[in-house]
């Protein structure tokens, strides 16, 4: 997974951490109605969002040095 994102570019990360926020502000609002069955979903979203950000964190580090 980490290799795979290492990959993309910052442009592409931005994106998929965007996209990652909608997913999840959608799913606490099923998990809310009472319809959302895989409720660890929520808390997986939020550790790719973690390891985007941490790759974003290492290209910036490594260009500034």
């Amino acid at each position: 997974m980490m290799e795979e994102l290492r990959q993309l570019s910052v442009e592409d990360l931005h994106s998929k951490e965007q996209d990652l926020r909608q997913e999840i502000f959608h799913l606490k609002y099923q998990l809310a109605m009472n319809q959302l069955e895989d409720t660890a979903s929520v808390k997986k979203k939020r550790k790719e969002i973690a390891r985007i950000k941490t790759v974003l964190r290492e290209k910036s580090a490594q260009s500034s040095v």
